[in-house]
C-alpha cells in the first residue's frame, strides 16, 4: 500500500480502536479454560463455532479429558462424540489428538511458548497460535484475525486482501504493538453486540461515522 493510503488507514484504525476501548474497556477472551492445554483445545474447537458453544462443549471435555496424554489416548470416535456439536468434529478430534501427542513426543507436554512452534502442531495456523500466545503467555506477535476481525478490516478498507495472514501483515503495520492484544476481543464483542455478520441496517452504528461506506461494503466482507 502506498504511503497515502497507510497514512488514512493508520488513521482510521487507531480512531477505531479509540471507540471500541470506550465500547469494551474489559474486553478479553470469552473462552473458558484452565491451563494452557486446555486453551489450545479451545481455541481450535472455535473455528467456525461460537465462544458459547464451545464453553458448553469444554464444560463436559474438560471433566472427561483432564490431561494431555488423556486426549492423546483418546479414541477418535470417542472424542468425535464429545465435541460433535461444534462442528467439523472429526477433523477438529483428529488434530486436537495428533497436537496432543505432539507436544508429549516434541514439548515435554507443555504448550510450546513461541510462534514457530504452536505453528508446527496439527490444527493451528497463526489466528489460533496468536490468541494461544497472547492469552497463556503475554506475548503478542501479531493479530488473531478471525472471522470478526476479517470482516471489519475489509468493510473498514484497513486491507487490500481477504486472505487473514495478509490481513494480519496490514494490520500490524497500522497499528502501534501495545493495542495488538486488544483489537481482536473487541471487533467480537463489537460484532455479537453491535454489528452481526447477517445483514442489517447499521447506519447508526458506532463505527459507522468514522467510515461510513462500510455500510455498503457487505457482499465484499460476507
Amino acid at each position: 500500500m502506498n504511503s497515502q493510503k497507510r497514512d488514512a488507514r493508520a488513521q482510521r484504525v487507531r480512531a477505531m480502536n479509540s471507540v471500541l476501548k470506550k465500547l469494551f474497556p474489559r474486553a478479553k477472551i470469552e473462552l473458558h479454560y484452565g491451563n494452557n492445554w486446555e486453551l489450545l483445545v479451545a481455541v481450535q474447537l472455535s473455528a467456525q463455532c461460537t465462544d458459547a458453544r464451545v464453553n458448553k462443549v469444554t464444560e463436559t471435555l474438560f471433566k472427561k479429558y483432564r490431561t494431555v496424554r488423556a486426549y492423546a489416548e483418546a479414541s477418535q470416535q470417542e472424542l468425535e462424540r464429545a465435541i460433535f456439536s461444534c462442528g467439523f468434529y472429526r477433523n477438529k478430534a483428529k488434530n486436537i489428538r495428533a497436537a496432543a501427542r505432539m507436544i508429549l513426543d516434541v514439548y515435554g507436554g507443555k504448550v510450546p511458548d513461541c510462534m514457530k512452534d504452536l505453528l508446527l502442531l496439527p490444527g493451528v495456523a497463526r489466528k489460533t497460535a496468536n490468541v494461544v500466545l497472547s492469552n497463556a503467555f503475554n506475548v503478542h506477535e501479531g493479530i488473531a484475525v478471525d472471522t470478526h476481525v476479517r470482516r471489519f478490516a475489509i468493510r473498514f478498507d484497513l486491507t487490500d486482501f481477504t486472505d487473514p495472514v495478509r490481513i494480519e501483515r496490514d494490520l500490524v503495520i497500522l497499528m502501534p504493538k501495545r493495542d495488538w492484544w486488544g483489537f481482536n476481543h473487541r471487533l467480537v464483542l463489537y460484532g455479537r453486540h453491535f454489528c452481526p455478520a447477517r445483514k442489517h441496517a447499521c447506519g447508526t452504528h458506532p463505527l459507522t461515522d468514522i467510515y461510513p461506506p462500510a455500510v455498503k461494503k457487505w457482499p465484499r466482507a460476507a
